[in-house]
């Protein structure tokens, strides 16, 4: 599995539309409007690097009203969860 981070910038006030058409985009596991230098942080799960590009390159990339991303690869990680006792 290939997983990567990609921060996008939109044009003014199109956030929402952009979440929206993210929602769409098959392998887009996880999108949010965030604060900050960017307008949109969302997270793509492919089976390979293959996909991976194609994914941003061919889908994401092209959504209307995206300005610029940014991706980031994940080379290695963990998963940590917060267990909640009752």
């Amino acid at each position: 599995m290939s997983i990567a981070f990609i921060l996008l910038n939109t044009e003014i006030g199109a956030e929402e539309e952009v979440l929206n058409e993210l929602g769409k985009v098959e392998y887009v596991t996880e999108a949010y409007i965030v604060y900050g230098n960017y307008d949109i942080i969302a997270k793509i799960e492919a089976p390979n690097m293959t996909k991976l590009k194609e994914v941003i390159t061919w889908k994401i990339r092209r959504i209307p009203k995206v300005k610029s991303t940014l991706t980031m690869i994940i080379v290695e990680g963990r998963v940590f969860k917060e267990k909640k006792k009752r």
